[in-house]
């Protein structure tokens, strides 16, 4: 059977209107929780030179719709333009940041606030037609992917906060034990990877091409941090032949003997998760581990971690008709009974949780929870065009970023689909990153 994209049905302007709408609030109601939690020294502080101080996120999210929407969609004169520069993610690196003479909390509210109401004054009249910006919506729904990738970025550096929590959600509903089998057989073949028909859809999920993909064996559920604390167990961070020489030199120089923020006490492992210390949960997929421990992991296994042509496949390829789907359920947008996304929770949700949004090949947890390293490194696709910027991607290509894929607990619903595209550097920790591991199939 040929492999085939979804198609997208005409939408009417005003379904993109309050699609457009819904995404906005959702985000900053989130990007309010995050910058009214704490006083405002905790927005000024830099917690680590990785992280901008919250006050930065806050002031460059205003900053960026402004650029986008008021100035680009709507033609308006800039109302700050001598703070462009140091709002620029690329002009000033984080660890700079804090010694840059950025606006106060309060100021960075209001002119955060300010470009909002504009922007909510410029939507009402937009007419979603004319050129690429325009055409579906797709400027507004950049940003609102835009402030939900920074509230993720926000919630990480409430993560590596000391102090009190600042921060409540209810836990995940608990699950039976998962007694599916561990694995699933993905059949070789072709399958359309990537969109050229998702409207908000950024310029590296684009365009769908067809990929060939030998057959293999997948994981159901992200790995767990029992499985992992075997490792661990096992010596792995003591032998060297598990790790990629770049890994082994990484943990040795650093003194890595565990997954971020847990530690070893009275013979029990601990972690500490937004405030709180708490026991390892062991049904949970492992949170915080770079891609080198991931990689490590998947060798002690006897397995390897998936290429991104694999995880999307098994992600989006229905067997039964062929096509690739938005979601591993289908295409309809995520619900709270198909993944664990937008903060909902503070927490991934256990193994085997959320069998609504299982793949047609019965793979969980897909989506949401914890993002995924492949052993992919971030290239472009064939016939990939910048768009429309490229400092959102091109700029990123080659072979020092590793891609994740699926998007975490933190990810908001507009900015995680099956064809999202997440990358960083193999050592990278902070982020709510896990991983799920494969081997080959012989072919049929």
């Amino acid at each position: 059977m040929t492999a085939q994209e979804t198609g997208t049905p005409e939408v009417a302007p005003e379904t993109l209107r309050a699609r457009a709408l819904a995404s906005l609030v959702t985000a900053r109601a989130r990007t309010t929780l995050l910058t009214t939690c704490v006083e405002d020294p905790d927005l000024t502080a830099q917690v680590s030179p990785l992280m901008s101080p919250l006050v930065w996120d806050l002031a460059h999210i205003g900053n960026q719709e402004e650029l986008w929407l008021l100035r680009a969609v709507g033609g308006r004169e800039a109302m700050r333009p001598e703070i462009d520069g140091l709002y620029d993610a690329f002009e000033h690196p984080r660890s700079e940041r804090p010694s840059l003479p950025l606006l106060a909390p309060e100021e960075a509210r209001a002119y955060a606030a300010e470009v909002r109401g504009r922007v909510l004054d410029l939507l009402e009249g937009a007419d979603f037609e004319g050129d690429r910006l325009t055409e579906s919506g797709f400027a507004f729904g950049m940003i609102a992917q835009h402030e939900q990738q920074h509230d993720e970025t926000m919630l990480i550096t409430h993560q590596l906060r000391t102090g009190p929590p600042s921060l409540t959600a209810p836990d995940p509903d608990p699950v039976p034990p998962f007694t599916a089998p561990p694995e699933v057989l993905v059949p070789g073949g072709p399958f359309t990877m990537g969109t050229s028909t998702e409207p908000w859809a950024l310029d590296n999920e684009r365009p769908a091409h067809t990929r060939e993909v030998d057959p293999f064996w997948i994981d159901t559920t992200p790995v767990t941090n029992a499985a992992y604390r075997a490792f661990i167990e096992d010596g792995g961070y003591d032998t060297e032949r598990w790790w990629s020489p770049e890994g082994w030199a990484h943990i040795r120089q650093h003194s890595v003997t565990a997954p971020l923020y847990w530690h070893r006490d009275a013979g029990q492992w601990l972690r500490r998760r937004f405030g709180v210390t708490e026991p390892v949960p062991p049904d949970e997929p492992v949170l915080h581990v770079s891609w080198y421990e991931a990689d490590a992991y998947a060798r002690w296994a006897g397995r390897r971690l998936p290429t991104e042509s694999e995880w999307e496949k098994a992600a989006r390829y229905d067997p039964v008709t062929g096509r690739s789907r938005r979601f591993p359920w289908g295409d309809a947008d995520p619900t709270a009974g198909h993944a664990n996304l937008g903060q909902r929770h503070l927490r991934p949700a256990p193994a085997g949780s959320y069998p609504a949004g299982e793949s047609p090949h019965g793979v969980r947890q897909l989506i949401g929870d914890v993002w995924e390293w492949t052993s992919s490194d971030f290239l472009p696709y064939p016939g990939f065009t910048v768009f429309p910027y490229k400092e959102y991607s091109e700029v990123f290509f080659g072979p020092e970023y590793k891609v994740l894929r699926g998007g975490s607990f933190a990810m908001g619903q507009v900015a995680c689909r099956g064809t999202f595209r997440n990358w960083d550097y193999p050592v990278r920790r902070q982020i709510f990153s896990g991983f799920r591991t494969a081997r080959d199939a012989e072919s049929a």
